[in-house]
């Protein structure tokens, strides 16, 4: 049972949740001709009238480029201040998940981007632990993650994300927390809805955007916080079997956060993980701003 943001952007106006709905006939309910967003935010755990967003200018810029390509042209500055807006009317007070979203509004039927009615709403909902912090158990998926040949994956395309739900689900029936999905070459890439990394002689390694993964914004902080501590960091292909043998496994989203990896299949993780807790630690301190070095990635909103 979700607990939705009472206030959301719809059809250009701010109006109660329940009001938000769609027609049946939605062009992109169709065709998944749509892109999301999800940024987190926090209560400020120093002062209650003000609520803290993570690397919100990333993420708007990461929607502002999705949104092109599905053709609609979505300035980055004019999502920040919708979702800036959206905060201030929403007050929450609790850690909660941002979801703006972009899609072709028409109502018809015939797949295409071009004489199409575009439009972006953005919803809320409160949030804690998406994974438990405590770790989880991976699959190697049968599904394939799709290639930036056939699909542009540079954005968060709404269609997309059917190889995430099938992963996702074949790996919970099977008795596992999540999927980890090969590229079309063999090659690790990233779980259904997160970023993977390992670490192997103290060494952090992650498939690059050569992977057919997503950029992902937390995958970015952790490298950029990773170097600054002096631990070195690696974009490189990587093979299914070097993950069994990894020293630790970890993945990265907005959602997941740093979650450590306890088991891939029959491969289990030590729980002594001195690289991912120093992350993990590291991350979250950033986002509740007490780290002065990243203060530029933390928005502050005044509510």
């Amino acid at each position: 049972m979700h607990n939705f943001l009472p206030i959301a952007y719809f059809k250009n106006q701010f109006l109660p949740f329940e009001n938000a709905n769609l027609s049946i006939a939605t062009h992109a309910l169709h065709y998944g001709t749509g892109a999301f967003g999800g940024l987190r935010g926090i209560p400020n755990p120093e002062n209650p009238n003000q609520i803290l967003l993570f690397r919100l200018d990333r993420h708007c810029q990461r929607l502002s480029n999705s949104a092109r390509l599905l053709n609609f042209e979505l300035p980055a500055d004019k999502i920040q201040s919708i979702i800036t807006d959206f905060v201030k009317k929403n007050q929450p007070k609790t850690s909660f998940y941002i979801r703006p979203f972009v899609y072709t509004s028409d109502l018809g039927i015939a797949p295409r981007l071009h004489n199409i009615e575009h439009d972006f709403f953005v919803y809320g909902l409160e949030l804690g632990d998406y994974l438990s912090p405590d770790g989880v158990s991976c699959r190697i998926s049968s599904w394939y993650r799709q290639e930036d040949r056939s699909l542009p994956l540079r954005g968060k395309i709404s269609g997309a994300y059917i190889t995430s739900s099938l992963a996702k689900t074949e790996a919970v029936s099977c008795g596992f927390d999540e999927a980890i999905l090969l590229n079309s070459q063999g090659k690790v890439s990233e779980a259904s809805g997160m970023n993977i990394f390992l670490v192997r002689n103290g060494e952090l390694i992650t498939p690059g955007y050569d992977q057919d993964i997503l950029e992902g914004i937390t995958r970015d902080s952790v490298l950029t916080i990773a170097r600054d501590l002096g631990i070195k960091t690696i974009e490189r292909p990587v093979d299914k079997s070097e993950l069994f043998i990894a020293d630790e496994v970890f993945l990265s989203g907005t959602a997941a956060k740093v979650t450590p990896v306890k088991r891939i299949e029959t491969f289990e993780f030590s729980k002594h993980r001195p690289v991912t807790d120093k992350l993990r630690e590291a991350v979250t301190a950033v986002t509740e701003n007490r780290n002065e070095t990243y203060r530029d990635w933390v928005n502050v909103i005044e509510i």
